[in-house]
């Protein structure tokens, strides 16, 4: 008689193992994958999984589960319908019950992210658990004018005693509503190790004496990030005396960014000049206070002259520096008589940002490449003297680290410059943005303009690129490359150009590459119909793994309503930049509409909607915008779509809903058709 033979399977593994095999797992459909292959992975996923965002409607929340007690990060920003203040539209007695009942099925919760329009929802939600440690805050909306002051916070300071951070880089708020809060709950304030105030929706930023006082207030903090202005001709700028402060108030600070908020609102602006009010005697000193120092943003908007000094005391004085990103800084490599200086002395950099700095030259990038042997990340930005020679020897001196690449915004880097600046990484890089201007030769058509009073801009408008393949570059050959491992790609293009000769720039063949994002940004009034139908998205279908994709059109400005005698209105730009999006094979689509800021319309229109119902292999959708319901039914006709949703995460977002426009009893109708479909996987 045969032996019987005994098959070990992953199962037989202790459950020790097994659960940090669990945990490792990031992926949501992966996880829910592994929850069904028995009981006792069941139990298993469900045990190790920490961060659940639900999505779905509001009122549906009395359905909710109780088998994920082990949740202990829940975002509940992103409920249906979005923008709303959380169970504001059921019964008091409702509400208190609803809030308990999430507090039974999540017992472990210590981070929450919501969506306050209102301090309602925080006083509902934040009683249920004290321990709580992370906020974070999300509202798009305005303030409203009958809250008191302080009064978005007070809540969050008053039931959360263990509170160690707090996120308000997506939440709209009065400057002035912090610091009495802070001062008030002093207790909780001093717990505080990390606080978010980088807000793209503020004007003019929080004061000096506002900066002052938080950092008072909150003396152990090591990571502090704020939105603020640099500029001296305004009141209360931020200047030496402040970034004194901090370093003095906050001396644990381990990441520091501090951004002025022109550069939040248009970060490829290109600032006019004049000169900031930060001196470089006063950055050493911030330097030297501040040792612990591991990442450090400082975009000021106004010129840092003679800033290499300072930089290299940030090499001695902070160790610890491993991401670097500079704005409006000036001299940070003089690179003379081939000696390291300034910001190549920073050797233990692993990711660098240099933006809109006048003097960095080809010899000052060869320098960071020399010097900086440790960078995983670059960036560059408005820097108008370097070319693809300074790009490319440094790329080269980086090629066993660089894998993440980033050039915008620089005079001599069109896109056929910046791919081949990239070139010697080609199959190491896995990150990658360039912009797409095609400038190298002179092509028939294009986009007319009515007004021509720039040239630079009407002689871009008549250009395309043809290429050929035995044309040089800068003395560069072109050669077939497959980037191999590029995942990632990311593209700026100007309104009515096209994205057509991408693949003919040497970026044809990315066989891993999944994601990608697009913005589309410039102004069509001014402009005619574009000579050719479409963008050109048809071409991204060479991309074999390409599954996710951000269309972000939201900075794309025209007429929403009749636009005048031979131009187009927004329905027919956003035709031209949709044609073609269904040959795609994509799972994943964010898209920004285009708007028109004079009404504060940023909606689906009716071609739109008709386009993006021929990609038939979407399961997620998200249209950050409003949308007509009529419209939004279109996309039922897309067989696996799960889940659609409207955000309208720009500020200001529409008080009011529009009388033909989604309402809440608009989005429940769609959602509801959506829920019953029968999905096949």
């Amino acid at each position: 008689m045969a032996p019987s033979t005994i098959t070990t399977t992953l199962s037989d593994l202790p459950d020790v193992i097994l659960s940090n095999i669990s945990a490792l797992v990031t992926d949501t459909r992966a996880r829910n994958s592994l929850s069904l292959v028995s009981r006792k992975f069941l139990a298993l996923e469900r045990s190790t999984r920490s961060h659940l965002t639900l999505r779905g409607n509001a009122r549906d929340l009395h359905l909710l589960p109780g088998c994920f007690r082990s949740i202990s990060h829940l975002d509940l920003s992103f409920l249906s319908p979005w923008g709303h203040s959380l169970l504001s539209s059921l019964p008091t007695d409702h509400q208190n019950l609803l809030a308990l009942r999430l507090r039974l099925c999540f017992p472990s919760v210590s981070s929450l992210a919501v969506y306050a329009r209102s301090p309602s929802s925080l006083e509902l939600l934040l009683p249920q658990w004290p321990r709580i440690r992370h906020v974070k805050l999300v509202r798009w909306h305005q303030r409203p004018s009958q809250i008191p002051l302080g009064g978005d916070f007070v809540s969050v300071f008053e039931h959360c005693g263990f509170l160690e951070s707090l996120d308000l880089s997506a939440f709209y708020h009065w400057t002035e509503d912090l610091p009495p809060v802070l001062l008030r709950y002093a207790d909780v304030a001093a717990r505080l190790t990390r606080l978010n105030l980088l807000t793209a929706s503020f004007n003019d930023g929080y004061k000096s004496s506002e900066i002052v006082d938080i950092t008072k207030a909150c003396p152990n903090l090591r990571d502090f990030r704020v939105a603020c202005t640099f500029d001296p001709r305004y009141f209360e700028f931020v200047g030496d005396e402040t970034l004194s402060a901090v370093s003095t108030n906050c001396p644990k600070l381990t990441v520091l960014h501090m951004v002025d908020t022109a550069a939040l609102t248009s970060p490829r602006a290109i600032p006019d000049g004049g000169d900031s009010a930060v001196t470089v005697g006063t950055l050493v000193e911030v330097f030297s206070a501040l040792p612990c120092l591991e990442e450090l943003v400082l975009d000021v908007g106004k010129n840092v002259k003679q800033s290499g000094v300072a930089l290299e005391a940030l090499n001695s004085k902070c160790k610890k520096l491993r991401a670097l990103k500079l704005g409006q800084f000036h001299s940070v490599c003089s690179a003379t008589e081939w000696r390291l200086d300034g910001v190549a002395l920073c050797g233990g950099l692993q990711s660098l940002s240099i933006k809109n700095s006048r003097d960095l030259s080809d010899m000052g990038l060869v320098a960071i490449g020399r010097g900086c042997c440790k960078l995983s990340k670059f960036e560059v930005q408005g820097c108008e003297n370097v070319t693809v020679k300074g790009v490319r020897t440094m790329v080269t001196l980086l090629r066993k680290t660089l894998t993440d690449v980033r050039i915008s915004c620089c005079k001599n880097l069109d896109a056929t410059a910046s791919l081949k600046a990239v070139e010697p990484i080609y199959d190491r890089i896995k990150k990658l943005h360039i912009d797409c201007v095609w400038s190298s030769v002179e092509e028939e058509g294009g986009v007319e303009e009515t007004n021509h009073g720039d040239d630079d801009d009407y002689e871009r408008s008549q250009k395309r690129c043809k290429y050929s393949s035995d044309e040089s570059l800068n003395g560069f050959c072109f050669e077939e490359r497959v980037w191999e491992k590029l995942e990632y790609l990311s593209l700026w293009i100007n309104v009515g150009e096209f994205l057509t000769p991408l693949p003919m720039t040497g970026l044809d063949d990315c066989p891993n590459l999944e994601e990608i994002r697009i913005k589309i940004e410039g102004d069509c009034r001014g402009k005619h119909k574009p000579a050719e139908p479409e963008l050109g998205l048809s071409c991204l279908a060479l991309y074999p793994k390409l599954s996710k994709m951000q269309l972000d059109c939201g900075d794309t400005i025209g007429y929403a309503l009749t636009a005048p005698p031979m131009q187009m209105d927004l329905s027919l730009w956003e035709r031209f930049f949709l044609i073609g999006i269904g040959n795609l094979s994509l799972s994943e689509l964010d898209y920004w509409p285009p708007q028109d800021r004079d009404v504060n319309q940023r909606s689906l229109y009716l071609p739109g909607a008709g386009l993006l119902q021929e990609c038939l292999t979407l399961r997620k959708l998200f249209i950050h915008g409003t949308a007509y319901e009529h419209f939004m039914n279109f996309l039922l006709r897309i067989p696996n779509l799960r889940d659609v949703q409207l955000r309208e995460d720009y500020y200001p977002a529409p008080e009011n809903d529009m009388s033909t426009e989604m309402r809440v009893g608009s989005c429940s109708r769609f959602e509801d058709q959506l829920n019953s479909r029968n999905i096949i996987d």
